[in-house]
């Protein structure tokens, strides 16, 4: 992979390669655009397949924050890092700490908090080494955001639901949940209390099982899940799972799940577009997880953040009403409300101020 190449392509600042020998700690620290603020993005620990699989998740990661952060209308730029090693086996005290000081060396460029295989107890350990991560438990924490992700979800569906048929009720809705980790077994509740019908996939069985018993859920394969005939189909693990492959299956009127970088190019969304499938932008319906964390940074509270997560389903209806007024699929709005909006505040002028 040429990296900067790439890096020239899209935009982006820096990539930090972290190694330590003692702990075995393997990771990647990308950082897209700080234009509006630190960049700010959770740890992923993954057993990637490849060095180059896991850059290319850091990558594409990275630059989903950065316009994740913009449309949620946040201060913050977009940053990622991964953890290359599988969390269930791998994890350690000293890997996390070893990490930890990686992030502290980049002097607040990079917020780090949990992501896919991490959670509030590991961001607690990195925390002895860094100050400069979020999503912790103590006094002035928000804790695990999967929470406030899967309620931004909920919320950002139930917008979807209204633009294709004027409701936005999920009674007696099928919903089609691939992954049942931290974000999707909150967002399952959610459903389930608002009474709809969930049919669920996981590479895990035991969380298959804890959701079949707590919400009667059906469960399938993971490869059926794709072709299951319901309202919403709502992607909730890994990325680019929107694809050639899987696009023909689909048997939905809505794709809408907390993943990201859930289209796996941009033909994708286009892809989807011409099915007349309404495609929420991953990064602007899960937004939650990162309005909740960066709440922290103004002393949490849980009102006022949670206030500003409901406010996903305007965020999501005016990207799908400037969709409409440029002809541009919904993944193409959504990006112009990031851009324009990095661009203006870009262009400011800054006026020095004396200590």
């Amino acid at each position: 992979m040429r990296v900067f190449e790439r890096m020239e392509a899209h935009g982006y600042e820096q990539v930090a390669l972290c190694h330590d020998g003692t702990s075995g700690l393997r990771a990647i620290i990308a950082i897209h655009d700080t234009t509006l603020g630190p960049a700010l993005g959770g740890c992923r620990m993954w057993n990637y397949e490849s060095e180059d699989a896991a850059l290319d998740d850091a990558l594409r990661l990275a630059r989903g924050m950065t316009y994740k952060s913009a449309v949620a209308g946040l201060n913050l730029g977009g940053g990622k890092s991964v953890i290359i090693g599988d969390p269930r086996t791998q994890k350690s005290e000293a890997l996390l700490r070893a990490f930890g000081r990686f992030v502290q060396s980049l002097q607040g460029r990079y917020w780090t908090a949990e992501d896919v295989g991490t959670g509030v107890e590991d961001m607690e350990v990195i925390r002895q080494e860094t100050d400069y991560v979020a999503g912790t438990a103590g006094e002035g924490g928000g804790g695990d955001p999967s929470p406030a992700t899967a309620y931004g979800v909920f919320q950002g569906m139930r917008a979807c639901l209204k633009e294709i048929s004027g409701q936005d009720s999920l009674s007696g809705r099928v919903v089609a949940l691939q992954g049942v980790g931290h974000v999707g077994m909150s967002l399952a509740r959610l459903l389930h209390q608002a009474g709809a019908r969930l049919i669920v996939s996981d590479i895990y069985t035991d969380r298959l099982d804890a959701a079949v018993a707590e919400f009667g859920a059906t469960a399938v394969s993971a490869d059926a899940i794709f072709g299951q005939e319901c309202d919403v189909f709502s992607p909730c693990a890994l990325g680019a799972v929107i694809n050639p492959g899987t696009i023909p299956q689909l048997r939905c009127k809505v794709v809408a799940g907390a993943a990201n970088n859930q289209l796996a190019s941009d033909a994708d969304g286009d892809a989807l577009e011409a099915r007349g499938i309404l495609y929420a932008p991953d990064y602007v319906i899960n937004a939650g997880g990162v309005i909740n964390v960066a709440d922290e940074l103004d002393g949490y509270n849980r009102e006022r953040a949670y206030r500003r997560i409901a406010q996903i389903a305007g965020n999501l209806t005016r990207v799908f009403a400037l969709a409409r007024e440029r002809s541009v699929p919904s993944y193409r709005a959504a990006d112009l409300v990031a851009e324009e909006r990095i661009e203006l505040i870009g262009r400011i002028q800054r006026t020095y101020l004396p200590d």
